[in-house]
């Protein structure tokens, strides 16, 4: 095998990566943020503990479905952390962002155009003060990396639990701080649905938080795997 064909095979393993990433965040925010519109439009029917667990079962299945391919990270924060943590190529990191930011918004317009009337689209609004939604999410946001770190290798995931585990604390966290916070815990579920239905107010912290709380993770996750010298 020559060169050029070694650099066709980087290319579409490259791309394949991108559609991952594309394909598995429109399913997250389409499903996720779709179960909060759906709640609404249909008088509360699907419940809260139905949209945590619609948030933790989509993440879950999309890790066992994408994560060899590109490593299912569906989630701009994650990809920062795990470059930070030189586990990801960094030169693949923006992209992988823009990826997931185009399957994002997609969905975010696919449920605009079959719920015109909904006003929030699911969006991420604090019900209490800015500041406490800001350290919920960067706390929950520590605890998500923290797991995803220890269980997946960056690229592709790792053993089958990965997805469970994953999926698992993306529920847990869902069922307890979404009604304070929202508990997106990923910049980009947070961002189109604000863009998309024109509510930016306190767009912040839900940029700011879980990119803060991922990078910090790194930092536990380097300090509780530092090698010390014995000798």
């Amino acid at each position: 095998m020559n060169h050029s064909d070694n650099r066709h095979e980087q290319k579409v393993g490259s791309l394949k990566k991108y559609g991952a990433e594309f394909l598995g965040t429109y399913a997250l925010i389409f499903c996720g943020t779709g179960a909060i519109i759906i709640n609404e439009e249909a008088s509360g029917a699907v419940t809260h503990p139905g949209i945590a667990s619609t948030f933790g079962l989509i993440v879950m299945v999309m890790i066992y479905a994408l994560g060899p391919i590109s490593g299912a990270h569906f989630n701009p924060a994650v990809t920062i952390a795990f470059t930070i943590a030189k586990r990801f190529p960094a030169n693949q990191m923006l992209r992988f962002i823009v990826s997931q930011s185009a399957g994002a918004f997609l969905a975010s317009m696919t449920l605009r155009y079959l719920f015109p009337k909904n006003e929030l689209l699911g969006a991420t609004i604090p019900s209490g003060t800015p500041m406490q939604s800001f350290i919920i999410e960067l706390i929950l946001t520590f605890f998500l990396m923290l797991v995803i770190i220890h269980v997946a290798t960056g690229p592709k995931e790792q053993g089958i639990f990965a997805g469970l585990a994953i999926g698992s604390t993306v529920l847990l966290e869902a069922m307890f701080a979404g009604p304070i916070s929202g508990a997106s815990m990923n910049p980009i579920r947070s961002i189109s649905p604000a863009i998309v239905s024109g509510h930016l107010e306190h767009l912040w912290i839900y940029i700011l938080a879980p990119v803060t709380g991922a990078a910090l993770a790194v930092f536990a996750w380097t300090l509780l795997h530092e090698k010390k010298d014995v000798s």
